[in-house]
């Protein structure tokens, strides 16, 4: 993720080349056969897959995960219960093993540096800014940077938010289940969040906030009665908080609903500055504006891949992680092939 600045580095660099690590020695600032921009699930998996592969590789991660607020991460199978934090660090430690090199700072710039060609043309490709003002060329990019979201402005949501109040039933479902939930409308889509939830309690009511009623369809209306959803309209006010636990939904009229669990849905806010400024296409979606990707997270840039959140809204961890490694093992080929196509035409 393209966050906080304070640089460190881990681990240690390999490769077969010279210092612009593209086999030629020539140009300016450290070279690497990939920079992966963000250390999440995806960047860490891709970069995995490449340490593995012999590639010269850095990571340049900012500490900004989107599971931060949480303290377990479920549904990763082998991972299921497992802290974030501890996930990272054991990311971490296995790139390290591999000889990847891990930047903790910012990716402020990206800028194609010539063609995305082999080794015999010294051309690295892209020169890639950091927040403290040195830059490094790579041949190969893989954008990670996930998304930011964006909570709904009812005092109390942001401070519970990864505790009880959540936003996924399959990441959190099973720990809540059987509690009082509340679901907090932000648009008619919230329907289908509450409907979802009604599979983990069925002391479910969904709070419509300031979305009208007529704006829920009559299919809505009667779905949400099958599912013994009760609707409650009017406008939240705040969370009510006793002894650091959630136990209601205060509405402007005053009035309180006990609720031990609230479902809120975040806006959704993919960061992908560095996609637009080399020139992504993105498409529009009610989720945000994600890159058009193939099946292996190529961009329409040749040369750059996007994994994890950069690409979608629903990429929870494991998914994350297949897409890193799946970009990851189609830039080892597209490498080699560069190459090799670089030796013949010599």
């Amino acid at each position: 993720m393209t966050g906080k600045s304070g640089k460190t580095r881990e681990g240690r660099a390999h490769g077969t080349g010279g210092t612009d690590g593209t086999g030629t020695g020539t140009g300016t600032g450290t070279g690497y056969d990939v920079v992966v921009v963000g250390g999440g699930a995806a960047g860490l998996s891709a970069a995995l897959v490449l340490g593995r592969a012999r590639l010269r590789t850095l990571v340049v991660d900012a500490g900004e995960p989107r599971n931060a607020p949480s303290s377990h991460m479920q549904g990763y199978l082998s991972r299921d219960g497992m802290s974030p934090a501890a996930f990272l660090a054991a990311g971490r430690e296995e790139i390290a093993g591999y000889g990847v090199e891990l930047l903790t700072g910012r990716v402020t710039d990206v800028s194609r540096n010539g063609a995305v060609t082999g080794t015999g043309t010294g051309n690295a490709g892209f020169a890639v800014l950091l927040d403290d003002g040195r830059a490094v060329r790579a041949r190969r990019l893989i954008v990670a940077t996930g998304l930011k979201d964006e909570l709904p402005a009812v005092p109390g949501v942001a401070e519970r938010f990864g505790r009880d109040v959540l936003h996924c039933p399959f990441c959190h479902g099973w720990e809540v289940r059987d509690q009082p939930f509340g679901v907090l409308a932000s648009s008619a889509m919230s329907v289908h969040q509450a409907l979802m939830v009604s599979r983990w309690s069925k002391d479910v009511t969904f709070f419509l906030h300031t979305v009208a009623e007529e704006e829920l369809s009559d299919q809505d209306l009667r779905r949400l009665a099958a599912a013994g959803v009760g609707v409650v309209p009017g406008e939240v006010a705040e969370l009510v908080v006793e002894d650091d636990r959630l136990t209601g939904v205060r509405l402007t009229d005053g009035s309180v609903h006990a609720r031990s669990v609230l479902y809120v849905g975040p806006r959704p806010v993919p960061r992908t500055g560095l996609l637009e400024r080399l020139g992504a296409e993105l498409s529009e979606t009610p989720f945000g504006a994600y890159p058009v990707v193939e099946p292996t997270g190529l961009t329409s840039v040749p040369g750059v891949w996007a994994a994890g959140n950069a690409v979608g809204f629903a990429e929870q961890v494991v998914h994350a992680a297949s897409g890193g490694y799946r970009a990851a093992a189609a830039i080892v080929g597209d490498l080699l092939m560069a190459d090799l196509d670089a030796v013949v035409a010599a």
